[in-house]
């Protein structure tokens, strides 16, 4: 098959839900990848933060391969090794106290809010449901989810949307006060707002914020389904920020490639969800799970200090380029947002850039950076050569 052909088939047979760069991708290694022509692509996106240590790791694909040759899946009403091996470490890692595994970063966020709104019923009883997010925002695209974005360009077609959500913006303690009242269970928050444009919350902010939350007894829900795992240079974001969530969601690049999300949960939230309120058929796949455990294991101190000192790399090296399209850079680790500046949009540099084999994303009205977090140098040296010669 080439192509043309995979193009045709697609658009014949499935529902046209992306806007698709007219590249196909057939195989990778590292953080390289290559099409069905043998093209090479440096992959500063990582399938949005998901391949978290590069494509065909031997480790992870040998962990798959045990594992799907001794059990693929098995109903959550059996024990399995390798998702409470998982959890274990998780925990151990976070300081949390106990995990929930489902698919998908909408689907922990769904958990989330379902944890929030048990604890506080079991608390107070009905009337104290409702979750406050933030301005530019995101948080999946389930329609409850859809409704805790706090970017209106969502809150489209899908009517009617769910009640029990209102937005402050990002930052502002006194507009979080102005939208608070007796009702509410939860604050729901990204450290680094991802979809919205890679923004970084104020640490003294954050500080407050968690402050006011133990003071009115709501939940801290953090949403790291992009900035966890190792994404920010720490395994969650919430360990630079010195706080400890009630609640913390993840998913993107906890299985190196493979569906799965989950939840995690302090001490006093550890048991909020019984038997019967909460499930997921395929939480806790053991491939997945057998998968997960070698990114953790992959993802060691010493690797998360290098996506540091390689994100830093990174930013610093795009500033000093002097293209007149690119200004600041901002961000945690390799969570990198690009200011665009100029009147070429920023989805028409990502798609000069793609074409010309760099792998990026956009953001708001920014580029996006995602590497790999296992990217060599002389990968990063490379992708950085594709921009500089592609918007000089």
């Amino acid at each position: 098959m080439d192509h043309r052909e995979l193009v045709e088939l697609d658009h014949q047979y499935v529902m046209q839900t992306y806007g698709r760069f007219d590249v196909d991708i057939d195989h990778g290694q590292g953080a390289t990848l290559y099409d069905l022509a043998g093209k090479e692509y440096i992959d500063f996106s990582s399938g949005i933060g998901v391949n978290s240590i590069g494509y065909a790791n031997p480790k992870w694909v040998e962990a798959i391969t045990n594992q799907a040759q001794k059990l693929g899946h098995i109903s959550n009403l059996f024990y399995s090794q390798p998702y409470a091996q998982l959890a274990e470490k998780l925990c151990k890692r976070s300081g949390m106290a106990a995990a929930f595994f489902g698919n998908s970063g909408a689907e922990a966020n769904e958990g989330m809010i379902k944890l929030a709104r048990k604890y506080s019923f079991d608390k107070y009883g009905k009337g104290r449901g409702t979750i406050l997010t933030l301005r530019n925002s995101f948080h999946g695209r389930t329609i409850t989810t859809l409704t805790a974005t706090g970017q209106d360009v969502f809150h489209n077609y899908f009517f009617p949307f769910n009640d029990g959500f209102r937005y402050a913006q990002a930052g502002s303690m006194d507009s979080l006060q102005e939208v608070a009242g007796h009702d509410v269970c939860a604050v729901m928050l990204e450290l680094v707002q991802g979809e919205g444009g890679v923004l970084p919350m104020d640490p003294e902010y954050v500080h407050d914020l968690a402050v006011l939350c133990a003071e009115r007894d709501w939940l801290l829900l953090v949403d790291e389904v992009q900035t966890g795992v190792g994404r920010t240079g720490t395994l969650f974001a919430f360990q630079q920020y010195g706080i400890i969530p009630d609640a913390v969601s993840f998913a993107k690049g906890i299985a190196g490639g493979l569906p799965m999300g989950g939840i995690l949960a302090n001490e006093r939230c550890r048991n909020v969800l019984g038997p019967g309120t909460h499930a997921s058929t395929f939480g806790g796949n053991p491939i997945c799970a057998a998968a997960a455990q070698v990114v953790l294991d992959t993802l060691d101190e010493d690797a998360l200090a290098q996506v540091t000192e390689k994100g830093n790399y990174i930013r610093t090296r795009i500033e000093h380029m002097g293209l007149s399209s690119l200004g600041t850079t901002r961000g945690l680790g390799m969570m990198i947002g690009v200011e665009v500046r100029g009147e070429e949009s920023n989805k028409a540099l990502a798609a000069r850039l793609v074409q010309n084999g760099l792998l990026v994303l956009t953001a708001g009205k920014d580029l996006r950076l995602l590497p790999p977090l296992t990217i060599s140098m002389a990968e990063i040296d490379k992708g950085l050569a594709i921009m500089k010669e592609t918007l000089l």
